[in-house]
């Protein structure tokens, strides 16, 4: 990484990021009455917990099966079962590792001898992007309902106008990115390109209902975990609080700046869930039992880790696709002609 012209080493930016999570979690637990936070925790409901687990455990299953149809639409085939057991490594590296990205480059990697790295990579960013549509769209839904049928949830003026530039900001996104197409040389052509297999891998006619369909599943899965968290930590969310403060929580996870959204994210919590009724304390834990809850439902992850699952291709992790003779087939992407370099 270049920082004011100067390259810092990659193990400098990972302490970096542990210590800005470490550093966050302390000042939290100072501002938001951090011993109160782990009472609730030490008495949280382990059946609500339990819950949160096997949402998240679903919607890691959900997001597979995404990866899995978005691999299919730029040309490479993979198995169900592989594309969970994927997952759930990518899962385990993001968890353990600072930036919460590491694993999906893996995964990436590891799929990339059928159409080549470039279509792999896409597929793994594409179906990230789908899960952060539906949950952008769940926000903006909620914002705008709640601005036109006031009464029932009151956005406090410090929150309300930079939610509504998220959300503006958001929705003229495409707009931006569609005008970047026309521009000259390369970069316009490379542009076009990425536009191209967008469309085909999330909004092309066979892939866009399972995206639709798999996109809504993992939102809501998200959203249920942390009312779930909350719920066991004694800090009850309506679900039109859950439908607009949660998705502003778990957007703080894809700052890169600490280890998996730790330290961020309970900072957002104990900033938003007040506006819900909430105590800081409460949001603090609440946000604390979601990470914990996504820890335990990663786990499966380490079991693949552990037993070293392999398939017949082991250097690059990617099942074969056998042909009538038993011969290997390339897979070929429904929206393009030829295969991606």
């Amino acid at each position: 990484m270049t920082l004011l012209g100067r390259t810092i080493p990659a193990w400098a930016f990972r302490l970096l990021q542990i210590g800005v999570a470490l550093g966050l979690l302390a000042l939290i637990w100072r501002a938001a009455d951090g011993p109160e936070a782990a009472h609730s925790l030490a008495t949280a409901d382990w059946r609500w917990l339990a819950l949160a687990v096997l949402a998240l455990s679903l919607q890691t299953v959900l997001s597979a099966l995404r990866w899995k149809l978005t691999a299919r639409q730029l040309g490479i085939l993979l198995g169900a079962r592989q594309a969970i057991r994927e997952y759930y490594l990518s899962q385990v590296v993001n968890q353990s590792l600072p930036g919460g990205m590491i694993g999906d480059a893996g995964r990436a990697v590891r799929s990339r001898s059928q159409a080549g790295l470039l279509a792999a990579g896409q597929a793994v960013v594409f179906e990230r992007l789908a899960g952060q549509i539906a949950m952008f769209a769940t926000l903006s839904v909620a914002f705008l309902a709640t601005l036109a049928a006031p009464g029932g949830f009151e956005w406090p003026s410090w929150l309300m106008a930079p939610v509504a530039i998220l959300v503006a900001g958001g929705l003229s996104l495409p707009l931006l990115a569609q005008a970047a197409t026309f521009l000259p040389g390369a970069a316009g052509r490379a542009l076009r390109q990425g536009r191209a297999a967008l469309h085909c891998a999330i909004t092309a006619r066979p892939a866009l209902p399972g995206q639709i369909v798999l996109s809504i599943g993992t939102t809501l899965c998200n959203l249920a975990a942390f009312a779930f968290c909350a719920r066991g930590v004694g800090v009850e969310l309506g679900l039109v609080a859950t439908a607009a403060l949660v998705p502003l929580i778990l957007f703080t996870m894809l700052i890169p700046i600490s280890v998996s959204g730790w330290g961020l994210r309970e900072g957002a919590a104990a900033v938003l869930l007040p506006v819900a009724g909430a105590t800081a304390s409460g949001g603090l834990a609440a946000s604390v039992a979601f990470g914990l809850a996504f820890i335990a439902a990663v786990l499966p992850g380490f079991l693949f880790l552990w037993f070293g699952a392999r398939t017949e291709v082991p250097e690059t992790g990617q099942m074969p696709a056998k042909g009538p003779k038993g011969t290997i087939r390339r897979a070929v992407s429904p929206c393009f002609s030829r295969e991606q370099p």
